[in-house]
């Protein structure tokens, strides 16, 4: 199944990390924003193509060492068609340099409406019998919270193509524990019983590699309970977010991972977007300041669990 893929790459590149392209206007070097300016003015279409061509880059610079990327919808959707245009491009430039690409949507909803989701998202959309991909990822970040309605759409497509989803069940806001921690009635927490039911869904798509199409969400800021439910969820690959710049460190994400070392991957998203603005660097180097600290990432995650 896809998370089969997905540590295939991992253990090419020795190396269980995912670069988040969640990008800011103010993460973009000047010039970069000036050319597209130069062409659309500052508008959306300006805007976009600043994103692309700074996407682009980063994915120039990491493509060899890092195995996955994963830009949130958002920070796309927030220029419009335009920025959406570009969350595509940036999908498929980003497969083509042979990484895997996770889509950070969060979306929840159930029936046709999940089905469209999922279609769009990482399935393929039907045109009068006519099959085309939409956007292409490898994986959706989900809202597990509708229950087992919002889930089979996403199923059906994981078998069908290949794909994989990332459910939340424990995430690295500070607020999370308003809910995720309260107790239910068998004295399981929100979030424990929320992974109970990822490991559930998942059961018929388990891969060669013993993990499923359904993996979780659990962050970095959180490590007692990473440990927790990496013992309980044998067969649940983790994403990771909280790593760097929201606190989490590598030894907070070493129980992530299992007595293999494998198991999860680790999201660093401003920490590899920002890496030249931290450096105090030419902002024409912001690629190469991106790959020194993707490998330095790395490096410090594997020296905690190896």
């Amino acid at each position: 199944m896809s998370f089969d893929r997905l540590i295939l790459k991992i253990k090419e590149k020795n190396n269980p990390t995912v670069a988040g392209l969640d990008p800011k206007l103010d993460y973009i070097p000047g010039y970069i924003k000036e050319e597209a300016y130069r062409q659309y003015g500052k508008t959306l279409e300006g805007a976009a193509e600043a994103l692309l061509q700074f996407n682009k880059g980063l994915i120039d610079a990491l493509c060899d060492i890092v195995p996955a990327v994963k830009p949130q919808a958002a920070y796309y959707e927030m220029y419009g068609w335009q920025g959406v245009r570009t969350l595509t491009e940036t999908i498929a430039y980003a497969k083509e340099k042979g990484m895997f690409v996770i889509t950070d949507g969060k979306r929840n909803d159930i029936g046709a409406t999940m089905q469209a989701y999922s279609a769009a998202h990482i399935g393929q959309t039907d045109i009068e019998n006519v099959k085309a991909e939409a956007f292409g990822a490898d994986a959706l970040t989900v809202n597990g919270y509708l229950g087992t309605d919002g889930i089979k759409p996403l199923l059906e497509i994981c078998k069908a193509e290949d794909k994989g989803i990332f459910v939340l069940v424990k995430t690295s806001n500070p607020s999370s524990g308003e809910l995720q921690d309260r107790k239910l009635d068998d004295g399981l927490t929100v979030y424990h019983t929320m992974g109970n039911m990822c490991e559930n869904w998942g059961r018929d798509t388990e891969g060669k590699t013993g993990y499923s199409a359904v993996g979780a969400v659990v962050g970095a800021t959180y490590p007692e309970q990473l440990g927790e439910l990496r013992k309980a969820l044998p067969h649940t690959f983790f994403l990771v977010p909280g790593y760097g710049a929201q606190g989490g460190g590598a030894k907070d994400v070493a129980p992530a991972f299992d007595k293999n070392g494998t198991g999860a991957i680790i999201n660093s998203s401003r920490g590899i977007m920002c890496a030249w603005k931290k450096e105090n660097c030419d902002p024409k180097e912001y690629a190469h300041a991106a790959r020194r600290e993707a490998i330095r990432m790395r490096d410090e995650i594997i020296s905690c669990i190896d």
